[in-house]
């Protein structure tokens, strides 16, 4: 199976993390493992815990990012890594009091095999957050740590206020952090495609409670949707233009995803390649893995454009791979173990 993305959820008490919690947990047909922390008050609606997440592992002893080495984050991660569990994604929910760039640390040199870097979501309160976490000159050190912050409860800010809140929110981040994704959302309510993969599949005939629930909120809440712009060839791409997109995707990309082929020394090499945010994960394909395929996710994409961009990666080569495009994707590789 390929590594678990593990995703940090963050953000002050009060934020709302719990609420968007919730609402990605109605994903239908996602398998997703949560980490509780005890030492919060974490009350994930009990019919989603029963339907959704099959193996939740309870960590005790305060801030995650306080926990000991000789247990805890890692051994609850070892849990629902199980391949057994054919888990889609594991969500680790913080503490308010946690520090971002200390979990994500955490997460990205954390021993246990079989996961990645998920990205970390920061949630804040769009109607207290300039009165209660970002007060001083300069920018709070948790935005750096980010990669998809989330501008909660915009529906408690004046209808004219909403915009300038959202832009001044997005300037604050851009201090510390050019490449983090900034949303607005009400009660949570962001696509859990940004987060995760989804069942691409639609169902058909008599819906669930849980459908029926997930239609009520579209209903009453706003919903941010995110974009999906999909893209295939065949043969073996240039790995240095391949890692050219990858480090730098197109405006709005999210989360990118796909497989590859590769030609090196006489062998075709194939790996998976996976972006969130800035972080780059590759690994190797499995021998079912069809190449060559890669999915861009973000909000209010130029489609075109991405297409475009996509197809420009996925073009096929038929020159020996130039040594420092091989180095580059190969240095990625080892940062991913």
């Amino acid at each position: 199976m390929p590594p678990i993305p593990v995703i940090a959820l963050t953000g002050y008490l009060g934020a709302g993390k719990t609420t968007l919690l919730n609402h990605v947990l109605r994903t239908p047909d996602a398998r997703i493992g949560v980490v509780i922390n005890d030492f919060g008050e974490l009350n994930v609606d009990a019919g989603l815990v029963t339907g959704q997440v099959d193996e939740p592992a309870s960590i005790a002893g305060g801030c995650i990012c306080c926990l000991p080495d000789d247990g805890g984050l890692d051994v609850a991660l070892a849990r629902l890594a199980d391949p057994r569990l054919r888990l889609d994604a594991i969500i680790v929910e913080a503490s308010g009091l946690a520090d971002p760039v200390a979990i994500s640390r955490i997460i990205r040199f954390s021993g246990v095999d079989g996961i990645r870097p998920g990205g970390v979501v920061d949630v804040l309160d769009a109607a207290r957050h300039f009165d209660t976490v970002d007060r001083d000159a300069s920018p709070p050190a948790r935005y750096g740590a980010a990669t998809l912050v989330v501008v909660n409860k915009l529906d408690q800010v004046h209808p004219d206020a909403q915009e300038a809140t959202l832009r001044r929110v997005t300037d604050r981040v851009r201090e510390r952090n050019p490449h983090a994704h900034v949303v607005g959302a009400t009660a949570g309510r962001i696509d859990p495609a940004l987060l995760y993969d989804v069942a691409a599949d639609e169902q058909v005939g008599q819906l669930t409670f849980r459908e029926l629930l997930n239609a009520v909120e579209d209903d009453e809440h706003h919903h941010v949707h995110a974009d999906a712009v999909t893209e295939l060839s065949e043969g073996c791409v240039d790995p240095g233009v391949l890692i050219d997109l990858l480090e730098e995707p197109p405006p709005g990309v999210y989360r990118m995803k796909g497989t590859v082929a590769v030609r090196y020394r006489g062998s075709v090499r194939r790996y998976v390649v996976n972006v969130v945010g800035a972080s780059v994960h590759v690994a190797p394909a499995p021998a079912s893995a069809v190449t060559n395929s890669l999915v861009a996710i973000g909000m209010h994409l130029d489609v075109d454009a991405v297409r475009g961009a996509l197809r420009t990666a996925l073009a096929p080569t038929a020159d020996a791979a130039a040594a420092q495009g091989i180095r580059r994707l190969q240095r990625y590789r080892r940062l991913s173990i």
